[in-house]
């Protein structure tokens, strides 16, 4: 089971990414609502602690607990971000789930200018990926009810993927899940 961290970063992960040989990459998500801690996956935190201490963690969260939905028109997989990437953002804006929505119903590319960080709206793609991809974040159940819903109609395969999300929101997500220390 893959397990997304959140850990203090400040300004240790520049640091440890200074380290790391050319070509490593780290994703490391800064969490929107606490400042100096980070969102990460797996495989970020073992390259940071392949050159240092282990990081300090203060919630772990099994990453398949954050849903993700694709749906029928996904295209340029070779552009995809990896599904530990896109979790780590999602839970950095303290969301519970992501849809993707670079194509519209109609099949016709989605555009759309984020306005802040904290937007529900964000690009993101694998690192040299040549097409971006835009996704929809939600912070509670009912708000991923309701757009999948109007955005795909209901019944629909989307709905149901809505309707099924365990967590009504994120204090529900990240709640009791792996050790807790201060």
């Amino acid at each position: 089971m893959s397990r997304l961290y959140l850990v203090h970063g400040g300004d240790e992960i520049p640091r440890r990414r200074a380290l790391l040989p050319a070509g490593s990459v780290v994703e490391a998500w800064v969490d929107l609502f606490a400042p100096g801690l980070f969102w990460l996956g797996e495989q970020a935190k073992a390259l940071l602690e392949s050159v240092g201490e282990p990081m300090a963690v203060r919630q772990v969260v099994p990453a398949e607990r954050v849903a993700v939905y694709y749906g029928p028109r996904l295209t340029d997989l070779e552009s995809l971000p990896s599904e530990e990437s896109l979790r780590a953002r999602v839970l950095s804006a303290h969301g519970i789930a992501a849809v993707w929505i670079t194509l519209d119903r109609f099949g016709k590319r989605t555009t759309y200018e984020p306005k802040a960080p904290g937007d529900p709206v964000f690009h993101l793609r694998r690192p040299g990926g040549s097409a971006g991809h835009l996704w929809r974040l939600f912070r509670a159940k009912r708000e991923a009810v309701v757009f999948m819903g109007e955005a795909y109609g209901k019944p629909s395969e989307a709905a149901d993927w809505a309707e099924a999300l365990e967590a009504a929101d994120f204090d529900t997500l990240v709640k009791g899940d792996g050790p807790q220390p201060s």
